[in-house]
C-alpha cells in the first residue's frame, strides 16, 4: 500500500453526522424501490443482488462498496469477455460505453444512478460521505502519481463534482482534477450544490453508462 504524503484535511462540507441522518431518511423512504430492483435483478439473472468490491477511501484505506448487482455472472452464457477490449475512456479507469457484461435491468439501474444506492449503507458505515470524491479500485490507486493522493484527504463520495460535472463523458484525468478542485474548495454550501445539482444530473442521465 502506497504511504500518503498529505494529511486529511479539517472537513469544511456538509457535517458528516448530517450526511448520515440524510442517508437513513433516503434508504427509508427509498425502501420500495430498493425492493422492487432487488426482485428485479433476481428474476432476471442468477447471483446475490447485492455486489460489493474492494474500493480506496479515506487516506488510503479499504473498505467493501456496495452496489446493486447490474453484471451477468462469471460462466453465464450471457456474459462477453471485454479484458481485451479497447476502453471507451483513456487513462487509468477504463470504460465500456456499450459493456456487454451488463444485464438488462443493469443498464436501466446504472442510467439512473440506481445501482449506487447501497453506498448509502456505507455511508452509515463511516466509510463514504454523500458529497466526496468517488472511491476507487485498489488497481486504479496503485497507479496513482504522488500528486494524485490529495483526492485522498476526505472520504469518498455517493456524488461529487465530478458526477455533476459530466461524470463518465469526462476523462480520468479530468475527473482527478475535479477532485482535487473539490477538496481545495470544499464548503457547506459547495456541498449543498452539488446535492441538488446532482438531482438533474441523475434524470438526465448525463455521462452514465
Amino acid at each position: 500500500m502506497k504511504s500518503l504524503t498529505t494529511n486529511t484535511i479539517n472537513r469544511r462540507g456538509l457535517p458528516i453526522i448530517l450526511q448520515q441522518l440524510i442517508a437513513s431518511c433516503a434508504l427509508l423512504i427509498l425502501s420500495p424501490l430498493l425492493l422492487l430492483v432487488a426482485l428485479l435483478i433476481k428474476l432476471e439473472s442468477n447471483g446475490p443482488v447485492i455486489f460489493s468490491q474492494i474500493r480506496v477511501g479515506e487516506n488510503g484505506r479499504q473498505f467493501r462498496c456496495f452496489k446493486f448487482r447490474s453484471m451477468y455472472l462469471p460462466g453465464s452464457p450471457q456474459l462477453a469477455n471485454v479484458s481485451m477490449g479497447k476502453s471507451d475512456r483513456s487513462g487509468i479507469c477504463q470504460k465500456f460505453f456499450n459493456d456487454p457484461r451488463v444485464t438488462k435491468i443493469g443498464r436501466i439501474i446504472r442510467k439512473l444512478s440506481i445501482d449506487e444506492i447501497p453506498q448509502l449503507v456505507n455511508v452509515l458505515k463511516g466509510d463514504m460521505a454523500i458529497i466526496g470524491p468517488r472511491p476507487h479500485l485498489v488497481t486504479e490507486y496503485m497507479q496513482y502519481d504522488p500528486s494524485v493522493l490529495e483526492r485522498l484527504n476526505c472520504k469518498p463520495g455517493l456524488t461529487g463534482l465530478w458526477q455533476v460535472s459530466g461524470r463518465a463523458d469526462t476523462t480520468f484525468e479530468q475527473q482527478l482534477m475535479l477532485d482535487k478542485q473539490y477538496i481545495a474548495n470544499q464548503s457547506f454550501w459547495l456541498d449543498v450544490r452539488i446535492f441538488f445539482a446532482t438531482i438533474p444530473a441523475v434524470l438526465l442521465a448525463r455521462g452514465a453508462y
